[in-house]
This record gives structure tokens, sequence and C-alpha cells, in this order.
């Protein structure tokens, strides 16, 4: 037997798995692509920087009197490490505005966190280091995107689908917007960076809602996890629909980033040119073609706090969320019928003060005929425009009320993919098997149990230890050739 260790709570669960188990651990099992070392990280960005994709450089568009926002992605993705991408590319970013003339006083930080809570001053010191920190914030020139604050969001229309789109105010009203991005495997439309940076963290939720619903969400297209599903076309019309009512185009730094968030790659420009010539290199690190064939059951762990935040492995809507963003990434290596075994600490959890309105939606999903987690999508609106909830997004640090509804969107490709879904060492099991999820004390009780009811005695495991913890891959089959469809149609074939 293979004895392996697996995320629980805040520590690890051990688990004795059959001999032939597959174990895949992101940048070790398959390293990644070399990343830049560190003493050429400046050139590299220099290089990049200066020889912007499908635009001017920062030399030509910027001067003195201009006003820039510089945008960059909240604590969720991307690395704190003082090489950062986050934190060297603003830094040389404002020096080449310094150099074409741009004052201190007209530049302002703009975090996109979007309908994710706004960050607290040690996060913002942790994302930006104390250089940056000391430098902007105390005079008011770092600020975090609030959706709900009216007087600051700009209604930019529609697009050609017809759907709604808005901008943050200080940044379509400013000369030049800078988005900082990082090009790094995503279950939601492949990649973050290019324009997902600004189609969900400069936007209001009733965008938002255009694509992160069932609709666009159980889709062929997009679970496995492809870089020309719906979602991600949607996002490409929203960011170049801020763009049109903006009448200038964003100035992206984006890099592809490894397994430790060390920069492989950074490409500046254009977001319409600059976004599909950054994922062929991400794509080498990102897909990775692995297994020899199909497998029968996927075995992880999933510890208290990632992610999202503390109580993401906790919360049981939130558990749900992480159990299918590993089926889409990976459904390309998974039997139509494989079986999920994960270590949950699940024990009642919710960390209200995150996620102040996902106790009541859990409550709402055992009753009224609530038979899947979809029949809770008509109570998006109700819960999105409920003003506590709305309150404590702006003024308490916590998610907006709409992103349980995306998350619930989400949370059903699990049970859509999979025959069983074991949750193993849940203290409050309950909440589990609120879910639809099973529950057995062991990972050896779980495996026995699915051998016997689902998969016959010899079944293909995968482990993915650390999955949560490490910048994960979306998985393939050895013999596999991405090409970003899922064999459907590309996006210029959709149907308006």
């Amino acid at each position: 037997m293979k004895n392996l260790q697996f995320e629980y709570g805040h520590g690890l669960m051990n688990a004795s798995l059959p001999d032939n188990t597959d174990v895949f651990i992101p940048g070790v099992t398959v390293p990644d692509p070399p990343c830049i070392p560190e003493e050429k990280l400046e050139e590299a960005y220099l290089q990049s920087i200066r020889n912007p994709i499908g635009m001017p450089p920062l030399s030509e568009l910027a001067h003195k009197g201009s006003k820039v926002t510089i945008v960059f992605p909240d604590i969720v993705k991307g690395g704190l490490q003082p090489t950062s991408h986050r934190k060297m590319s603003i830094r040389i970013i404002l020096n080449e505005l310094y150099k074409a003339g741009v004052e201190k006083k007209d530049v302002l930080l703009i975090c996109s966190n979007g309908l994710h809570p706004k960050n607290k001053i040690p996060q913002l010191r942790a994302i930006l280091g104390e250089e940056l920190f000391n430098e902007f914030w105390y005079t008011g020139q770092i600020i975090n995107h609030d959706s709900e604050d009216k007087e600051h969001m700009v209604d930019c229309g529609y697009t050609d689908r017809g759907d709604p789109v808005f901008l943050n105010r200080y940044v379509h009203d400013c000369d030049l917007p800078i988005l900082i991005g990082h090009t790094q495997g995503n279950p939601y439309g492949g990649y973050s960076g290019g324009y997902k940076h600004c189609a969900t963290g400069l936007n209001h939720w009733t965008s938002i809602a255009s694509h992160h619903v069932p609709q666009v969400m159980h889709r062929q297209d997009f679970t496995p996890v492809s870089g020309h599903s719906l979602m991600r076309t949607k996002f490409d019309e929203i960011g170049m629909k801020q763009e049109e009512h903006m009448g200038k185009k964003y100035f992206c730094c984006d890099a592809v980033l490894d397994t430790q968030s060390r920069q492989i790659e950074i490409n500046s420009g254009y977001a319409a040119e600059m976004q599909p010539l950054s994922w062929h290199m991400a794509d080498k690190r990102t897909y990775v073609p692995f297994a020899e064939e199909k497998y029968d059951i996927m075995v992880f762990g999933m510890p208290q706090e990632f992610h999202y935040g503390n109580g993401m492995g906790t919360n049981p809507i939130m558990m749900m969320q992480a159990l299918s963003a590993q089926v889409i990434r990976h459904k390309r290596v998974m039997k139509e019928n494989c079986v999920i075994i994960c270590s949950s600490i699940c024990n009642g959890y919710f960390h209200d003060e995150l996620w102040p309105y996902l106790r009541e939606c859990y409550d709402m999903f055992q009753h009224d005929y609530m038979n899947v987690l979809t029949d809770m999508n008509r109570y998006g609106e109700y819960f999105a425009t409920n003003e506590e909830y709305i309150r404590k997004y702006r003024f308490c640090n916590a998610f907006h009320p709409f992103h349980g509804f995306s998350m619930m969107s989400c949370g059903q490709i699990a049970e859509m993919n999979t025959s069983a879904i074991y949750i193993v060492g849940a203290q409050e099991p309950g909440y589990a098997r609120g879910m639809g999820l099973k529950t057995r004390a062991t990972f050896e009780e779980a495996l026995q149990d699915a051998m016997r009811k689902y998969t016959g005695p010899n079944p293909r495991i995968l482990a993915l230890p650390q999955t949560f913890k490490l910048s994960a891959v979306h998985l393939m089959l050895k013999d596999q050739v991405y090409d970003g469809t899922n064999g459907c149609a590309r996006p210029e074939a959709y149907v308006k």
C-alpha cells in the first residue's frame, strides 16, 4: 500500500491506498517550464513593458498631467514573495510613468476585488509590499473596488450579446488604465488575467450574473476547463465593451506563473492581442498530459483555509465549489462514473463574517423542493439586493451576496460528473450529507465502499496531495492534444 497524507483542517489525514495509485503534485510530478531567474526579472519586465503587443509603450501613452490607474488583483492569486508579479510590475511601471512626466499625485492604485471582500490593511500591505504600501496608502492613493458604490460606477451599456457592462469610474475616467494580471490556471475560463481581470474585478454583480450562472457554467464547453468557452468569450466581450465606452485600451502587464507563483514569462500590451499569445506558454505549464488512462477514483484533501479564505474547506457550499473546481480541471482524466474521496474537517464553521449569507442559503437548500443546487438560482437577485448583506460587503470585508450564487452554479458540476462523492473525517457530517455527499470516517472505509458499489475491486486511482495548496494544473491523457475547444464551436460561431 502507499501511505499518503492529505489536507484536513489545519493539519493532515493519513490514507493507505493501493500501490498502483497514481500521484500527481503540481510542479513536482511534471516539472514546470523554467522560471525567469530573479536577477533577470527586472530586465524581462523592462523588455516587455517597453515593447508592448498591439499598442504604444507607456513612454508614448503617458505625459505630465496624465491621470493613471494601476489595477491589481486581490490576494487569491499571484504570490506574496518580494519578487511577486504585482510588486515588481507596479514598481517598474511607476518608474516608466515618472520618466514620462507623470506625477505621483496623479496615480491611483486600485484592487480589482470585484465581488470578493475588500482587502484589510494587512492584506494590502502583503500584496503590495511595505515600500509601495507606505508610499501610496497614507496619501489615500490605494483603494478597493466597490461594485455597490453607485457614485463611482459607470454604466457602459450592453455587449452585442445583450450582457450588461459596468466599470469602476476611477478607471473609466482616467487617462491611462493599467491592468496587472496573472496568466495562471483557473477553472473559470482557463486563465486569470487579460479581460477576465476587468470583466469580473471592476464590474457590478448584474454583469457577472451574465456568465457566472448555470446556463453558462453547465455547458459542454465549460467542463473540462476551456479557454474558448462561452464564459471566456463573455469576459472578452465585456472587457472590450468597457474599452469602447472609455475610448481607450487597457495597458495590460500579465505574467505566466509557475507552481510557486514565479514568473515564467511576462507579456504586456493590448489584451485582445496579448492574451492569446500569453496562453501559448501558459498552456505548456497548465495543460499537462499525464494519465495513461482515465481514473475511477480521484482522492484529495481539503484544508480549512485556502483560495477564498478561512472556512472555505468547512463551509458546505464553498466545499461544493472546491470539489467542482477539481472536476472542471481534471475531467479529461476522469471516467464518466468517477468517484471522489475527499477529506474535510467539515465542522460547521461557515465563517459568517466572510460569507454572511451562506448559512441562510444552506438552510433554504434543505427545504421547499430544493433538489439540486441550481434550484436555488431563482433567489440570486433576492440575495444580491439584500441591503444588509450589501452593507457587509461594502463596510465589513465580506463577500458580495451574489458571489455565493456563482459558487452554487459551480458547485453542482461535481454532482453532474461523478457517481458519488465521499467526505471523510467530517466532525459534523450532517452538513456534508445536506449537500448530497456521502460520509465515512476514513479514506480506507470510503474506498472499500466505493469499490463495492461503484468501481469494482481494481479501480484506477488518482491521488492529488496539496491540490489546494499549490497552483493547480489541468490534467490530460498522455496522448491528448489540447486545442482549447472541448470539441465545441469557436467563440465566433456562438449564436448571439
